[in-house]
């Protein structure tokens, strides 16, 4: 059957392979088998789902699967990926499922599965499951009727949550701040606008009716410019927009101007490294971040270290050498103090109380660094060829490298979970990033995409 897992769990179309009912079934037999079900009571696994109408579907099969081999299941229903992890601690459990495919279309599912600690699961557990499927499919094992497992539905998992973010930030009131909040129509619709409340902000909710197929529709972090006009009608404070599991975020200041992921990640760097909480005065981030905030922190004492692109990369980083802040320019932001995944509520929680700390506005507390030009393209693609293998690709990369040196960079790399590759140029003007940019589409569309 091959390899399932991608960078960020098991993704693909619903009801099309893999994300079907019969791999779902076989996954939860999986799950049970590899962390060691023998029967109700014993092992329990945690299951969350976003919005999306083939998450009812996946659950139950999921959940099936589960119980046959011996393993208990609690459902807790829409909740953010960030809550499926935290609760997966909270209730002892053995594992966390996440029925989500993020900032992707209605079309579109997945699922991701976390360990014990919460933290995404190693490559050699992932090699396991997939391996118990490879052997098992398509005619899976049973188990025998005594080591059955039992389904349980918890109402009190999401005011365990909610209690959880508003104690990050030691329930920092918001009384005075105005607040346009974008739901994607997603996992956090109902949960979001409740914990901003209470702490005492005036919330104006958006895109919190979801249907099953309108997630991530022209909302959400994917789509700030949505609200723009929202904040500025009614003179908000702020925007906020959360992605389709609320693992992610990108803000608006109160122009309704955007503030991406390494804005935010650098005006929290520098309040924690003020406060000495910033761990090793370091800030992790990925080869996608802006040249600008490099040396905005360079300028500020603070170290900037560099992974691949992919929260998981910069989570390994962080846990491997002790950080305790990172994230990526697209918005995924991790505060190891609190967290271990990325959180668009906790990051939005801290960035407001900085506002009412500091008294300043987000532009204020933004506008730390110059940008420098900067433009990312996503393409479909056929097929996904080795880069290296695609010698008119490859020799227009380095053509690029040379032009620009020292005075900025191309990332060129394939989505993880889509059938895309993205481009990324930088350069000390927007004539270079225009010029390069289309010379590599160009490439691409001629060798990838006819």
């Amino acid at each position: 059957m091959g390899k399932l897992f991608g960078t960020d769990g098991i993704r693909g179309k619903a009801n099309c392979y893999p994300i079907t009912p019969e791999i779902a079934l076989t996954l939860g037999k999986a799950i049970a088998h590899v962390f060691g079900a023998s029967g109700h009571g014993e092992r329990k696994a945690v299951i969350g789902k976003d919005t999306r109408l083939s998450g009812y579907m996946l659950e139950a099969a999921l959940t099936s699967g589960l119980l046959s081999k011996g393993m208990d299941a609690i459902g807790v229903g829409p909740m953010p990926t960030p809550a499926v992890a935290h609760l997966t601690k909270s209730f002892n459990a053995s594992c966390g499922i996440m029925i989500t495919a993020s900032h992707n279309p209605a079309e579109d599912n997945g699922i991701k599965i976390f360990s014990a600690d919460g933290f995404k699961l190693p490559d050699s557990i992932e090699e396991q499951i997939e391996d118990f499927i490879n052997t098992n499919a398509p005619s899976p094992a049973h188990a025998t009727p005594d080591p059955i497992g039992k389904a349980f539905r918890i109402d009190d998992a999401r005011g365990r949550y909610i209690e959880f973010a508003k104690a990050s930030v030691k329930n920092q009131s918001l009384r005075g701040l105005k607040v346009v909040l974008d739901c994607a129509n997603g996992a956090a619709y109902s949960l979001a606008p409740l914990i901003f409340r209470e702490l005492g902000a005036e919330v104006l909710s958006y895109a919190v009716t979801p249907d099953g197929t309108n997630i991530n529709q022209n909302c959400g972090a994917m789509h700030p410019e949505s609200i723009a006009e929202i904040v500025r009608q009614h003179g908000a404070d702020v925007g906020i927009t959360l992605d389709g599991d609320a693992d992610r975020i990108i803000f608006l200041d109160a122009s309704g101007n955007v503030v991406n992921g390494d804005r935010i990640l650098g005006l929290c760097a520098i309040d924690m490294f003020s406060r000495r909480r910033l761990a090793n005065d370091t800030l992790v981030v990925t080869s996608m971040s802006n040249l600008g905030l490099h040396k905005a922190m360079a300028d500020r004492g603070i170290r900037t270290v560099t992974t691949a692109v992919g929260d998981r990369y910069v989570i390994e980083c962080m846990r491997e050498n002790g950080y305790n802040l990172g994230g990526e320019q697209s918005g995924h932001i991790i505060f190891m103090d609190y967290v271990t995944t990325g959180d668009g509520i906790i990051t939005a929680l801290h960035v407001l109380k900085q506002m009412i700390v500091a008294g300043k506005s987000l532009r204020e507390l933004a506008d730390f660094m110059l940008e420098y030009p900067q433009q990312l393209k996503s393409i479909k693609v056929n097929e996904k060829k080795p880069i290296e293998n695609v010698p008119a690709l490859r020799d227009a990369i380095r053509d690029c490298e040379d032009a620009l040196g020292e005075r900025g960079r191309t990332v060129v790399r394939y989505s993880g979970t889509e059938n895309k590759i993205r481009v990324l140029v930088e350069a000390e003007t927007g004539a270079m990033v225009e010029q390069w940019t289309s010379h590599l589409c160009n490439v691409i569309e001629r060798e990838l995409c006819s």
